[in-house]
């Protein structure tokens, strides 16, 4: 994909999540639905699309530790090192966050991904907040790996649709390993 056409995608996309407008995008892992995710119309609207159940909050995709670090108290060492470590895409569940809107909280905590590369580190980069991530499917349905695959409703619902070649899956279309910090650090691996 030509930079051009990189930047226009990026600042088209911006403009959608700043006017509280919903994205079909490839993430690092899936197909994914996506809003501003300190927006909470927004968010609300996915729950929508998805008819997806207000205890089961998304995922947010950050571009670095440190954006990451104005929506959680505090970012445990070993998370630091979980995310410098690994290669796999992981999702690591924080307590205690901060600055983000309640219905993405559950239990005191929040599920945060950051992306390490490609043009949905760029975006995120772009868009200096973080944007949700929800598989694109109508919920209890099994995960999409192409946009063909993705239900016509959930595409004339969003508000716009980012194309494949944007970001390439670094894992076979495969959902992120989820990892949860307790308090006193240790760590439970809740997904794979």
């Amino acid at each position: 994909m030509q930079e051009k056409e990189v930047l226009t995608i990026i600042k088209d996309t911006r403009q959608v999540l700043d006017s509280g407008g919903t994205i079909l995008y490839p993430t690092d892992t899936i197909w994914g639905l996506g809003c501003n995710a300190i927006d909470t119309k927004a968010i609300q609207k996915i729950y929508t699309i998805k008819d997806r159940d207000y205890n089961k909050p998304f995922i947010l995709l950050f571009n670095n530790i440190h954006t990451l670090s104005n929506y959680v108290k505090e970012i445990p060492t070993i998370a630091h090192n979980i995310i410098k470590e690994n290669n796999r895409p992981t999702t690591i569940i924080y307590q205690n966050p901060i600055n983000v809107p309640d219905i993405l909280i559950h239990k005191n905590s929040i599920a945060a991904r950051i992306i390490k590369k490609g043009n949905l580190k760029l975006l995120l980069q772009y868009c200096q907040k973080p944007i949700t991530s929800t598989s694109a499917n109508i919920s209890g349905q099994t995960m999409i790996n192409s946009i063909d695959e993705i239900d016509q409703s959930i595409k004339r619902q969003v508000d716009y649709i980012i194309p494949e070649k944007f970001n390439k899956f670094d894992e076979k279309n495969i959902a992120s390993q989820i990892i949860k910090i307790h308090n006193n650090s240790t760590i439970e691996i809740l997904r794979k």
